[in-house]
C-alpha cells in the first residue's frame, strides 16, 4: 500500500503520459542495487522485532501495529515526495539529495569500516531477537482496544522507524535517478518491493530470525553506494549557486564508477590503518549494534 501510493504520487506528477522505456545504465543498475540492498536490511531488521512479538507476545497486536505504521508510513511518503517535487528546482534538489544521501551513507560506511577493523560489534540478528523476546516478557500484560498494548506499540515503533529509512532511500534515490532515466522512481520502488517480498517469505519459511543475511556484508556495500551517490548527485547541486543549473562531472556519469572504485579504497586503507594502531584482528561479536 506504501509503495503503491508512493508510485501513484510521484510518478504521475513527474512522468505522466511518458512511454515506459527502461535504459540500462550504470546509474540505473547502482539505484537499483542500492535500493534492494538498503531496503532489504531494514526489512530484515523490522522483521525480528515483528517476529519477537509475535511468537512472544501476539500476533494479532504485532500484525495491526505492522499495518499501522505503513499507513503512517504512507502518509509520510506522499507529503513527502509532492513536496521535494513542487517546492524545490532541479539543481537544488540534486544538492539536497546528494547531500542527504552522503550524510546517511558515511554514517553506514564508518560504522561499517570500525566492524572490518574490530573497533565495532558485528550485528547479529539472532542477539537482538533475543533481546527483544526477553524484553517482551518482562513487560506488564496491559490491553488497550483488546490489544496487547506492548506487542502494538513495539511492532508499530519498529516498522515505521525502519521503514522511514527505506522510504527516504526510495524517494531520494527515484528522485535523483529521475534526472537521467524518467523511471528512476519506478526503479527504486520496484527495487524496495522485490527486497520486501524476498525478505518476507525467507522470514516465513525460516520462521525465525534471518541471522544468515550477510547483513554486515550489506551494509558496507549500502555505505559505499550511498556516499557515492550522494558525492555525485552533491557536486553536481552545486551549480545551483553559480549558474542555478547542474554541473557536469568530467566523464560524466562515469565518473560514478571511479567515486565508488576511489570510496572502497580508502574505506579499506582505513580499516587496515585502524586495525595497525589498534591491534585488533578479529571482529568483535559478543555485543549487539545496529
Amino acid at each position: 500500500m506504501l509503495i503503491l501510493l508512493a508510485k501513484g504520487l510521484i510518478c504521475t506528477a513527474t512522468a505522466s503520459r511518458r512511454r515506459f522505456t527502461l535504459q540500462i545504465t550504470a546509474p540505473t543498475l547502482g539505484v537499483a542495487t542500492a535500493t534492494f540492498l538498503a531496503s532489504a536490511v531494514e526489512f530484515v531488521e523490522a522483521f525480528t522485532i515483528v517476529l519477537a512479538m509475535g511468537l512472544t507476545r501476539s500476533w494479532r497486536a504485532a500484525a495491526l501495529g505492522t499495518v499501522t505504521a505503513l499507513v503512517a508510513l504512507t502518509a509520510v511518503t506522499a507529503i513527502a515526495g509532492l513536496a521535494l517535487i513542487n517546492w524545490i528546482s532541479e539543481s537544488l534538489l540534486q544538492l539536497v539529495i546528494g547531500t542527504l544521501l552522503l550524510i546517511f551513507g558515511l554514517q553506514w560506511l564508518r560504522k561499517a569500516i570500525l566492524r572490518s577493523a574490530g573497533l565495532q560489534a558485528l550485528h547479529n540478528e539472532e542477539e537482538v531477537f533475543s533481546q527483544e523476546q526477553a524484553a517482551a516478557g518482562r513487560a506488564e500484560h496491559e490491553m488497550r482496544l483488546g490489544l496487547d498494548w506492548f506487542a502494538f506499540v513495539v511492532s508499530f515503533k519498529g516498522v515505521f522507524l525502519e521503514g522511514l529509512e527505506v522510504v527516504f532511500i526510495v524517494i531520494t534515490f527515484g528522485l535523483a535517478a529521475t534526472r537521467t532515466d524518467p523511471n528512476g522512481m519506478l526503479v527504486a520502488i520496484a527495487s524496495a518491493i522485490v527486497a520486501g517480498v524476498v525478505v518476507l517469505m525467507g522470514g516465513v519459511i525460516a520462521h525465525r530470525p534471518l541471522s544468515s543475511v550477510p547483513e554486515n556484508a550489506m551494509k558496507y556495500a549500502v555505505g559505499l553506494l550511498l556516499s557515492t551517490f550522494g558525492t555525485f548527485w552533491a557536486v553536481e547541486g552545486l551549480g545551483y549557486f553559480s549558474t542555478g543549473g547542474s554541473l557536469q562531472w568530467p566523464g560524466g556519469e562515469g565518473a560514478i564508477l571511479g567515486l565508488l572504485l576511489a570510496s572502497f579504497v580508502l574505506s579499506r586503507l582505513a580499516v587496515v590503518g585502524l586495525r595497525q594502531l589498534s591491534g585488533v584482528n578479529q571482529p568483535i561479536r559478543e555485543r549487539v549494534e545496529s
